[in-house]
């Protein structure tokens, strides 16, 4: 697994879909990947340190698991099929117990954000992409 981090979003708020792109921590490679408008804002909101007046669906989710005495651990995005991706949101209870999460990548980046979690990508998934149509990515 690669770690990444959150280098670039871009909105435009004609278009359907936004784009996040990744970057390897340790690296140059760039993973781009096509989310929906609520899902980038939410996450611009947070890495603009912007509060909204009410929390957000990513907001309760964090805060729900952190009541569960439960923390977020990592987010692997896994696999790429089609040009969709697909990722994994790793929990941990409070008994140590590993808990793991199928989730959208939007979403799972947008939690990251919030819990300050590392991001990875599978390696594979990196090599795929290198190979999507760019309009699909």
């Amino acid at each position: 697994m690669i770690e990444v981090e959150l280098s670039k979003l871009i909105i435009d708020e004609k278009r359907h879909d936004q784009l996040i792109v990744l970057k390897e921590k340790h690296g140059r490679r760039l993973l781009p990947i096509v989310i929906g408008l609520a899902e980038i804002s939410a996450i611009k909101m947070k890495i603009s340190n912007l509060t909204p007046p009410r929390p957000l669906t990513h907001d309760l989710f964090k805060d729900t698991i952190e009541k569960l005495r439960a923390s977020v651990e990592k987010i692997v995005i896994d696999r790429v099929e089609e040009s969709t991706f697909y990722a994994k949101i790793y929990l941990k209870d409070s008994s140590g117990a590993e808990l793991v999460l199928d989730a959208r990548p939007s979403d799972s980046i947008a939690l990251a954000v919030r819990a300050h979690t590392p991001i990875f990508v599978e390696e594979e998934v990196l090599n795929k992409a290198d190979t999507l149509p760019k309009e699909n990515t």
